[in-house]
Parts: structure tokens; C-alpha cells; sequence
């Protein structure tokens, strides 16, 4: 238990940053209206890919017997791919729906 109240103590800037970026990200999307939504979450998403180039370069500097480490890098490149995929898929749908259908 005195290990995890050392590593707020020590953490605690960072911990506190990283709660502001969650109410500040709710924020922000919340204010988006719903006309642009998809388009812009399209766009983020395939912004990803440095989720997953981040995620190689972890796992390749991380020491082979650090299995969380490469556990978690794993889960990265994973949920970074799907979401990149994800984010054409959807690009992709809303650009088909502007084509004019041929008769």
C-alpha cells in the first residue's frame, strides 16, 4: 500500500495533467455538433498511426523479459491498427455517400 501512495506523491503533477486533458477532451467533443462529428473523428482516428509507431519503438527497446511492457505495446499496436482501419472505413463510407449513383 505505501508503494502506490510513493508513486502518487511522485506522480502527482503528471496524474493531475492527465485529468485535466480527460475533462478538457469531454469538453471539446462535446461541442462539436453532430453534422461534423464523423468527419473530424475520422480524421483523428487515422492520426493514430503514431500510436503505433510508438507502440514498435517500445516493444523493440523494451527488455525481452519485461512481459508488460510488450504485453501493452502489443495492446497498442492492436487498438492503434483497428482504429486506423476504423478511421478509413468510415472516411470511406461518407465519401461513397456524396457519389452520384449512375442510372
Amino acid at each position: 500500500m505505501e508503494t502506490i501512495f510513493n508513486f502518487f506523491e511522485a506522480n502527482q503533477e503528471i496524474i493531475y495533467m492527465v485529468i485535466l486533458m480527460i475533462f478538457l477532451g469531454i469538453e471539446v467533443i462535446g461541442r462539436v455538433p453532430s453534422v461534423l462529428h464523423t468527419p473530424l473523428m475520422s480524421g483523428a482516428n487515422a492520426i493514430h498511426g503514431v500510436v503505433i509507431i510508438g507502440a514498435l519503438i517500445v516493444m523493440g527497446e523494451a527488455d525481452p523479459t519485461n512481459y508488460v511492457a510488450l504485453i501493452l505495446g502489443f495492446l497498442a499496436v492492436l487498438l492503434g491498427t483497428l482504429n486506423v482501419v476504423g478511421g478509413f472505413v468510415v472516411t470511406d463510407r461518407m465519401l461513397e455517400m456524396f457519389k452520384k449513383k449512375r442510372s
